[in-house]
């Protein structure tokens, strides 16, 4: 069990349970081979039963940890009376389906991040690997980067291309139906479309100052800056504005005040108007130093390898890559809505040049 508010407990070895507090506890679900380590999935009682804030990476180890966790937290996976996932990626929604298996629990998530499940049940893997090398090959990536992508030996599924379809929609600013507590949703587009975070509007159990607490996802970290890249849709060709969508949300969020955030990785911290005004300011230091960069045109795939990351660009995985890539994209695509940059006519590949 638990040993006290806001401290940590290992209940057996690699199975960490936290009690947050006002019927809130976490468990830290690992994702396999990742830097991440692990997923904080929240456990809050409800009045007809535990209900998760996302449930983690699908992994059968990852599954033993969430059960042990659940158990540690005085309750069992059987008994879970909801799902509520604040977005579509795998190290969030993964277990979805086996808790709902094993529960009955219904699941709830945005309606656009609902689409993309549908869409990536709906799509065969070849589809998306055709895909990736057309939009790959338009932002200048080589031909010895591409050439995996198309036909040979198809390497193994990626994860994430059969998750559990929803059974509720999240609407922006509704509370959630959940007996006992005031969860409102809040729209935070921009790690997904439809990512949300989830405002719990009630007082802080440790008397902290602010409004509630804040279930942010991947929305607000306290150490790490998330992605922000391109929404795929191989059958979409809407030219989407990821990153201001982000930094709208941003500023939505810090508005919000909670007295603390509980975020899907690292810790619980305080203080989000702070950390929001951190990342926008970092974001915007971030597109003056790709307009540096643009002083001569480039490809997206060019300014991807010249812009600063954790580690040098040929020390980075080559599925890395292309989220480095697509993020990329994503600043591009702000610096041209703001008549900061555009593209070169004429160029093919398409490069793109500070204005």
């Amino acid at each position: 069990m638990t040993d006290g508010l806001g401290e940590s407990a290992e209940v057996r070895p690699g199975v960490a349970v936290r009690d947050l507090g006002g019927g809130v506890r976490s468990v830290a679900v690992p994702i396999p081979d990742n830097p991440l380590g692990h997923t904080l999935v929240y456990v809050m009682d409800t009045d007809r039963g535990p209900v998760l804030v996302d449930t983690g990476w699908d992994d059968p180890g990852s599954w033993d940890v969430l059960v042990a966790g659940l158990e540690a937290c005085g309750t069992d996976v059987g008994e879970v009376h909801g799902v509520v996932i604040t977005h579509h990626h795998p190290d969030h929604h993964g277990l979805s389906g086996k808790v709902r298996e094993a529960s009955g629990a219904w699941i709830a998530m945005h309606a656009a991040d609902a689409a993309i499940v549908r869409r990536a049940r709906e799509t065969r893997p070849e589809r998306w690997f055709t895909y990736m090398a057309a939009k790959l090959t338009a932002a200048g990536a080589p031909d010895e980067h591409v050439a995996p992508l198309r036909g040979g030996p198809r390497r193994s599924t990626p994860p994430g291309l059969a998750p559990a379809l929803p059974d509720r929609e999240i609407l922006p600013g509704e509370l959630l139906d959940l007996p006992g507590r005031r969860l409102r949703a809040v729209w935070t587009p921009g790690h997904t479309p439809g990512h949300v975070c989830l405002h719990l509007e009630e007082e802080h159990p440790g008397q902290l100052q602010g409004h509630g607490r804040l279930f942010s996802g991947d929305h607000l970290l306290p150490e790490i800056t998330p992605h922000i890249g391109l929404y795929e849709d191989p059958d979409d060709a809407t030219v989407t504005d990821p990153l201001g969508d982000y930094l709208d949300s941003l500023e939505r969020v810090g508005r919000l005040a909670p007295a603390e955030v509980l975020p899907a990785h690292q810790h619980t911290f305080t203080d989000a108007p702070a950390r929001v005004r951190a990342l926008l300011a970092h974001h915007e230091e971030r597109l003056a130093d790709l307009l540096s960069l643009l002083q001569q045109p480039l490809t997206p795939w060019q300014l991807a390898v010249r812009m600063e990351w954790n580690r040098p660009w040929d020390q980075i995985p080559y599925g890395s890559r292309n989220i480095a890539v697509s993020e990329a994209e994503a600043h591009l695509r702000r610096l041209v809505k703001q008549g900061r940059a555009e593209a070169v006519a004429g160029s093919e590949p398409v490069t793109y040049v500070a204005v």
